[in-house]
């Protein structure tokens, strides 16, 4: 068996680049209100689909007096 120190570095280790690694960073950073604002529309339309598929299946009832 062959220690972790000795060991060659893997070909992702290799080809990693740190300037491109902080380019990419930031280009998530500047896209990451577009995403936020993509989920909370995603969001409100699930509320807007549960909530139809609920008034749809219930049925109003009218009480009485004493009921």
């Amino acid at each position: 068996m062959i220690p972790v120190e000795i060991q060659e570095n893997s070909p992702r280790f290799q080809s990693f680049v740190v300037e491109e690694s902080n380019e990419g960073m930031k280009v998530n950073l500047d896209l990451l209100d577009e995403v936020r604002d993509h989920a909370r529309i995603n969001l409100e339309a699930l509320k807007r689909r549960v909530e139809l598929k609920h008034k749809t299946k219930m049925k109003p009832q009218k009480f009485k007096v004493f009921d």
